[in-house]
């Protein structure tokens, strides 16, 4: 009798959900756009119970169109949007909204951890104080402390779902450890929490909730959830991961010196080490642990670097807006380097190493710059910022040579985004069939957990097959020097630019 596996992915700007048989054969897919409330800049939230329907939406769907029985679904696994939290009662119902990775509104706190703490928690997390858990937990703690008090575990998106799905309670909530680099508070190299880090910051020990594998198996369906997914009573659900952990662990990511670019919302470039290796000097590279215990995944991303690529079609291209193919014709014909032309993506500041204050930019324009120019400027500006990431890896990891880059997610579907990647880093591109690494991610690992499969290589590897490979052209990697360099000076004069229009803002309010 055929078994299948359900994987679902809760990204940013929706809800994926995809079955397949045991041999990751694709039956059926369904997607959800994501209800992101966001009443000025800066704020970006969503409603948990709308996060969990759309699960349970995205699963009845695919049961509906394969016409798969539900008895044959073997196991469930979850991934979700990483570097926000959210918090839970006893009862593994929501004490918060999701506090978004794009919200800003810890900012005061994260300046307080690093002047406290500073790189000690880049030590012992394996990542720098950004956006992520540790300010936010904060701000809940000073801002909303009711929220705060009602709340028994932190937890996140994908494990609240988890836990309404399986009736999860009290102590067997949990927190699985791809998510430890973004907790600031995480002892990243023993899989558990620090008690220096929560000390320090007075945040309750006991809100944390047991750290587990992704592959466990931590509950199974309950009646509830079967009843409005289209699933029946009793079907295992592993503990799932990160979006990011999913998305290079389906992508076959199982051998250390590869290099992984998730081109979505976030321009995500990450690799693959067997060594934790903390990167206190450059509070650039932050140390993912892989879903497979013992390597670790170092990345950094540009905070809605993809979605860059976006605003410009939306906002510059025209009403109606013009087409990604119709851009990239026009951009093919423009010169390496734009002519000059540079774009700095950081709308909500850089995230890694982290700025603040920058702002999206164009610079360097003159009359000759049409629409096409423009538009290569801005995807080689994520190529110019995957350079510098690059450059930092290979400090920390002068062994290895880093010298493939597989693409997955929408950018991977530019043939001009990949060859511009190709030439500014000088490496090798590659693109696979499929780009729903996440979801064949996290099906695999609930597959493995569950002991439906008794190999996770194997499957994956059978199904990510390369179908396009780009080779750098040593001239254009040559030219790409000069503008890249001269990209990070732009960023250097842009930080000192920003903090003095940002102080007299502030001497302007003072005088109001």
């Amino acid at each position: 009798m055929p078994g299948y596996l359900i994987g679902v992915d809760i990204g940013t700007q929706g809800t994926k959900a995809a079955l397949f048989d045991e041999a990751l054969g694709v039956r059926a897919t369904a997607f959800e756009p994501s209800s992101l409330i966001s009443p000025e800049p800066g704020t970006v939230w969503q409603e948990p119970d709308v996060i969990y329907g759309s699960c349970a939406n995205v699963i009845r769907s695919i049961m509906e169109e394969s016409g798969v029985r539900p008895q044959d679904v073997l196991a469930i696994g979850l991934d979700g949007q990483m570097a926000g939290i959210m918090g839970v009662d006893e009862n593994g119902e929501a004490t918060t909204y999701y506090d978004s990775w794009l919200d800003m509104r810890c900012g005061k706190y994260m300046d307080q951890m690093r002047q406290k703490a500073g790189r000690r928690i880049i030590e012992i997390s394996g990542g720098p104080v950004t956006y992520i858990h540790g300010p936010k937990i904060l701000w809940w703690k000073n801002e909303h402390p009711e929220a705060y008090k009602k709340t028994a575990f932190f937890v996140l998106p994908h494990a609240y779902v988890v836990g309404k799905m399986t009736g999860l309670r009290g102590a067997e909530i949990y927190f699985d450890y791809t998510h430890l680099h973004f907790s600031t508070f995480g002892d990243n190299a023993n899989k558990s929490w620090s008690e220096e880090m929560l000390d320090l910051f007075g945040v309750d020990r006991a809100k944390m909730a047991r750290v587990v594998s992704p592959f466990m198996i931590v509950g199974k369906t309950t009646k509830e959830f079967a009843s409005i997914s289209g699933l029946i009573e009793g079907i295992p659900v592993s503990a799932g991961c990160g979006d990011t952990a999913a998305g290079t662990f389906g992508s076959g990511m199982f051998e250390t010196g590869r290099v992984l670019d998730c081109a979505g919302t976030a321009s995500v470039l990450c690799s693959v080490v067997d060594a934790y290796v903390p990167d206190t000097a450059h509070e650039t590279m932050t140390m993912m642990r892989s879903p497979i215990d013992g390597f670790w995944l170092p990345l950094a991303y540009i905070n809605g670097g993809g979605m860059c690529v976006r605003w410009f079609r939306d906002t510059l291209t025209g009403i109606p807006c013009a087409q990604y193919d119709e851009l990239e014709r026009e951009a093919e014909q423009v010169p390496v380097g734009s002519e000059g032309a540079l774009f700095i993506p950081h709308f909500s500041g850089r995230v890694l190493p982290n700025n603040p204050n920058l702002k999206g930019s164009f610079l360097g324009l003159d009359f000759k710059h049409t629409r096409g120019y423009l538009y290569r400027a801005v995807m080689e500006s994520i190529a110019y910022e995957y350079r510098y990431f690059l450059s930092v890896l290979r400090e920390l990891y002068p062994e290895e040579r880093f010298e493939c880059l597989s693409v997955i997610g929408g950018g991977a579907k530019s043939a001009l985004f990949n060859q511009i990647k190709a030439d500014v880093l000088g490496v090798e591109v590659n693109t696979f069939q499929t780009g729903e690494t996440a979801l064949i991610g996290s099906a695999v690992i609930a597959g493995y957990g569950a002991g439906v499969l008794d190999d996770y290589r194997a499957p994956i590897l059978r199904v990510m097959q390369k179908t396009r490979v780009f080779l750098a052209e040593c001239q254009n990697t040559q030219q790409y020097r000069v503008f890249a360099d001269a990209y990070l000076l732009a960023l250097e004069h842009l930080t000192g630019f920003y903090a003095e229009e940002l102080r007299l803002q502030k001497d302007e309010m003072k005088i109001r």
